[in-house]
C-alpha cells in the first residue's frame, strides 16, 4: 500500500507497462518512490545494501497486486551497479526509469574535525555511487527507445550546512553531474533532472533530531514549520519520470517548504 494510503492512479496510464529501479529503497523517500512507482502499474526493481528491509519493501508491493523484485547492491561498488542494472534488464527485459535515491549522512563535525575515512565513505556513496549507475543505466535506457533518471540530491546540493562537509559537497556534485549528464544524452531521449528535498521524515533524521527542542528548531528552517513527507517528495519523482515532463532536463527542484527561498 503507498505511504498514507495516497493512489497515484493518474500515472498509471504512463507507468503500466514499465520497468522503475529505484537505488536506497528499504526505507525513506525511496521506499515511498518504489511504492509509488507499483502503484501505477510499473514494475519495480527494489536495491538497497538493507536485504531484510528491501525485501519486505518487495514483497509489499507482491501482496498489493504489483510487479516487484528485490536486488542487493551497494552503490559504492562500481562492479555491483553494473550488475545490478545486468540483472534487471536480464530479468524484466528493459530498463525505463531510474530513481538513484541512495544515500549516506556521514558525521556531523567541523570541516577540520572530519575524518579522511568518511569523506572516502560519503563522497563514494552519494556521488560516486549515481555516477556509477547512470554509465549503466543509460546504455540500458537507450535500448529501450528512451527514458528518465532522477537524481535525488538535497537542498544542501545549493547551500552549505554546519558539520555536513562530505556531505553537502556530495549533494552539490550530484547537481553537477546531473546538469552534465542531462547535456551529454538531451538528443538520444534521455531526460536526467535532480531532486533537492529538505529535511524530510525518514530513518536518515533520526540521528540529527536529539529531543523535541531541536526538532521545532530545525522543522523553523522551513517556512512551513514543519518537516517533508517521503510521498511528497515521491509525487515529484513520478512527474519528473513521466511524459508530463518531457521537456524537463537537467534541472534542479527542491521540496523544501521554502527553505531555499529565504
Amino acid at each position: 500500500m503507498v505511504e498514507n494510503n495516497i493512489k497515484r492512479s493518474s500515472y498509471s496510464d504512463f507507468f503500466t507497462g514499465k520497468v522503475a529501479l529505484v537505488t536506497g529503497s528499504a526505507s525513506g523517500i525511496g521506499k515511498a518512490a518504489a511504492l509509488a512507482y507499483a502503484a501505477n502499474g510499473a514494475a519495480v526493481v527494489v536495491t538497497d545494501t538493507n536485504e531484510d528491509l528491501g525485501g519486505a519493501v518487495a514483497h509489499e508491493i507482491i501482496s498489493s497486486g504489483g510487479q516487484a523484485i528485490f536486488i542487493k547492491a551497494d552503490v559504492s561498488n562500481a562492479i555491483e551497479c553494473e550488475k545490478l542494472i545486468y540483472e534487471t534488464v536480464r530479468i524484466f527485459g528493459r530498463l525505463d526509469t531510474a530513481c538513484n535515491n541512495a544515500g549516506i549522512s556521514g558525521e556531523l563535525k567541523d570541516s577540520a574535525d572530519s575524518s579522511i575515512e568518511n569523506w572516502d565513505k560519503v563522497i563514494q556513496t552519494n556521488l560516486s555511487g549515481v555516477f556509477y549507475c547512470m554509465r549503466s543505466e543509460i546504455p540500458a535506457l537507450i535500448k529501450s527507445g528512451g527514458g528518465s533518471i532522477t537524481n535525488i540530491s538535497s537542498i544542501l546540493g545549493q547551500v552549505g550546512y554546519p558539520g555536513s562537509s562530505a556531505y553537502t559537497a556530495s549533494k552539490h556534485g550530484v547537481v553537477g553531474l546531473t546538469k552534465t549528464a542531462a547535456i551529454d544524452y538531451a538528443t538520444r531521449g534521455i531526460r536526467i533532472n535532480s531532486i533537492g528535498p529538505a529535511f524530510i521524515e525518514t530513518p536518515m533524521i533520526s540521528p540529527i533530531i536529539k529531543n523535541e527542542t531541536m526538532k521545532k528548531e530545525i522543522e523553523s528552517l522551513h517556512p512551513m514549520n514543519r518537516f517533508g513527507k517521503a510521498s511528497e517528495v515521491a509525487d515529484l519523482i513520478l512527474f519528473l519520470s513521466s511524459d508530463r515532463a518531457s521537456y524537463l532536463t537537467g534541472n534542479f527542484y527542491p521540496v523544501d517548504g521554502g527553505y531555499l527561498a529565504k
